[in-house]
């Protein structure tokens, strides 16, 4: 007997408002939604996330003193091209990448 078709659910745009949330939590959440685990017809081996937009990124808040200590690093690709810059910079220049 062969297996029922899967049905796939149209995306939605979710909007996340992040100020004064934590960003480890938060970014639990946006996992959660890309993923698709948040719907009855989730399978991990299809595409049934959705989109996600995050709003007021450059209100953030971490626990502790990961804002002074924590570093975010990157390679650009070429030779010793390894970057870092710590949080508040990061958040200065370009907050919406402190939940990627």
């Amino acid at each position: 007997m062969p297996f029922p078709p899967v049905r796939y659910a149209n995306p939605v745009w979710h909007l996340i408002d992040a100020k004064n949330q934590v960003v480890g939590r938060l970014a639990c959440q946006i996992t959660h939604i890309l993923r698709g685990k948040h719907k009855p017809t989730f399978e991990p081996s299809h595409d049934c996330g959705d989109f996600v937009v995050v709003i007021n990124a450059r209100d953030i808040k971490f626990v502790g003193p990961r804002a002074e200590k924590k570093t975010y690093k990157w390679h650009t690709g070429y030779v010793g091209g390894l970057k870092t810059m710590t949080v508040p910079r990061l958040i200065e220049k370009k907050p919406e990448e402190v939940t990627n």
